[in-house]
């Protein structure tokens, strides 16, 4: 059992810390009363808690239960780090680097296995392939082990060595020691030349040094002469708010506001403005996002849309307009606060939902339409608050039909791929690559006697049917026709492979493209199928469209009030090890 010492420290260190405060100016006598009790009783109810409870307790993981239940009431960004929880946090909100061997992991079956391979990193220089069953690490089993247990495994210090046992299909297992390296996680994945002379840059996320990255891939895009860039922001969750300024100062000219941050204390308020000379002002600019782009991806597209610089394409951002800050604890724990909302160059908020007014169940209010407010961009245009960013060009969200979702969800198609790669030596062009329908038809053959069993929506209409019509003692006199109408539906998703072939062959291709050329090949054998990218490339084209966006004219004077949709949380993509 946990022992209590004797007085309450920590109720004396509020105490001390509170006086601080009130002396400063900044809580009431009060406020301080209120603190000072509810700490005490608090500290009270632990006390008891683990001096009587009938079993041993978990002290850490009690008191930061009870820290993360006092913030749940603010919002999802207010939150308590442990210093068991501090280098994960750095590595997802801040660095881009940590020593491992450059994999990504998934569990299946209790079984460890590899995903993804990171060029050029010690996992690919020793031929660990995307699909090898990774058996153990260092002699460690890795049965029933989680992802997280695995990835602490793989991870370590640079330099130091570490063995691996792999299984590769029927093979029998190798082992291999393999010398970690620092593994670097771009902010920029891919940039390159697109159809239509557009240079193209994948921003995925705004931690250290984002900034400078999409300076580099712009100066050498540069040298290809493009005529226009597209600035790929979709599922970008954000990060540092100042790499988001300075993306900005890449395309507008100096001495503009870029974004300003206004929070409950004065010294919480500033304006960033563009401090230097653009690289790029003038290049005509299309930046993509959807529902997932959030944050510091709201404000490169949100200022840039404001100043009237780029043309914004793809579909509704998520809508936070909240910033927080980090502030150290004792024992090595941080807490990070939301301390301000962020205003784009319009004046206007993007954050979606109310966390300051919720009802009565503890449920968010998204703010309704009716209570959107316009704003004007430089040229005039209306834009509205309180719901992201909107695009100036709507694109249709992609979704894939239950078939294709059963084959990604049930592995069939990451297997595939594994045997495509093992009895195809090589893919020369991967922008030209395409599967014939010789080789997807080897893929509905492959799937014979597979399980990848699925529901769509007709079949779930007709489940309740039968179960509304049995609980109301109908159903026998309507089974003829359920049966019959089973039957056709039955028949109709055996022909689902050949019906959504376009997008399974998509997904296929994409898949096997990492086999050969990794995360580039996934970009590159993608390009084809990208709709957002496809209505940039024809904007950019078009000068007269282009201008008539920008300015206000024809048909693009207005920028229509957002319809509400459901979005994710963003999140950034952490590799394994």
């Amino acid at each position: 059992m946990n022992k209590v010492p004797a007085g309450n420290p920590l109720k004396k260190l509020t105490i001390t810390a509170a006086a601080l405060l009130l002396a400063a100016g900044l809580w009431s006598f009060d406020d301080l009363f209120e603190i000072s009790k509810n700490l005490d009783v608090f500290a009270s109810v632990y006390k008891e808690v683990n001096l009587n409870y009938v079993d041993d307790i978990n002290t850490s993981k009690m008191i930061k239960t009870g820290v993360d239940a006092m913030l749940d009431g603010l919002d999802p960004y207010t939150e308590f780090v442990p210093e068991s929880e501090l280098e994960d946090y750095k590595l997802h909100y801040i660095n881009t680097q940590y020593a491992g061997i450059g994999v990504g992991i998934f569990v299946r079956d209790q079984k460890v296995y590899i995903s993804d391979i990171a060029e050029g990193y010690p996992a690919q220089k020793a031929d660990i392939r995307a699909g090898d069953q990774l058996v153990k690490i260092n002699d460690i089993d890795l049965i029933g082990k989680t992802t997280d247990e695995t990835s602490q495994l793989l991870k370590g210090g640079k330099g130091a060595m570490v063995k691996l046992l792999l299984k590769r299909r029927d093979e029998a297992p190798v082992v291999k020691s393999i010398t970690r390296a620092d593994i670097r996680q771009p902010n920029v994945s891919y940039y390159g030349m697109v159809k239509g002379n557009m240079g193209y840059i994948r921003l995925d996320k705004f931690l250290e040094n984002a900034a400078d990255e999409v300076t580099t891939a712009l100066t050498s895009l540069q040298k290809s002469h493009p005529q226009g860039i597209i600035l790929d922001l979709r599922s970008n969750g954000g990060g540092i708010l100042q790499e988001a300024v300075k993306i900005v100062n890449l395309f507008v000219e100096r001495d503009v506001t870029v974004v300003s941050q206004k929070g409950k204390l004065q010294d919480k308020n500033f304006v960033y403005r563009t401090l230097s000379t653009p690289l790029e002002p003038n290049l005509p600019l299309v930046v993509l996002v959807n529902g997932r782009s959030a944050s510091a991806s709201e404000i490169v597209a949100g200022a840039l849309q404001d100043l009237d610089r780029a043309v914004v394409i793809g579909q509704r951002s998520y809508g936070k307009g909240l910033v927080q800050q980090t502030f150290s604890l004792p024992y090595n724990s941080l807490v990070k606060i939301t301390i301000a909302k962020y205003f784009i160059p319009s004046g206007r908020c993007v954050q979606a939902l109310d966390y300051a007014h919720r009802r009565k169940d503890g449920s968010v209010v998204r703010l309704p339409d009716s209570l959107l407010h316009p704003y004007k961009t430089r040229n005039g245009r209306a834009v509205y608050d309180g719901s992201g960013v909107y695009p100036d060009l709507p694109v249709k969200p992609e979704r894939f039909a239950d078939v294709t979702q059963a084959l990604v969800g049930k592995l069939l198609i990451f297997d595939y791929a594994n045997l495509y790669a093992a009895t195809h030596p090589k893919v020369s062009d991967i922008k030209a690559f395409n599967l014939n329908d010789e080789e997807y038809n080897a893929f509905v053959k492959y799937l014979n006697g597979k399980n990848y069993s699925y529901s769509t929506a007709s079949d779930k209409v007709l489940a309740a049917l039968k179960t509304e019509a049995t609980r109301e003692k109908q159903f026998n006199e309507i089974k003829p026709e359920y049966e019959a109408l089973q039957a056709k539906l039955t028949q109709s998703k055996a022909n689902d492979l050949q019906q959504h072939k376009p997008e399974i062959k998509q997904l296929l291709e994409n898949e096997i493209a990492a086999r050969y050329y990794y995360e580039k090949g996934r970009f590159e054998v993608n390009f084809k199928y990208d709709h957002d990218l496809a209505e940039a490339v024809r904007t950019m084209q078009s000068k007269p469209r282009l201008d008539s966006i920008l300015h206000g004219t024809g048909n693009y004077g207005t920028i229509g009030k957002p319809q509400p949709v459901l979005a994710a949380t963003a999140t950034i993509k952490q590799p394994a090890g």
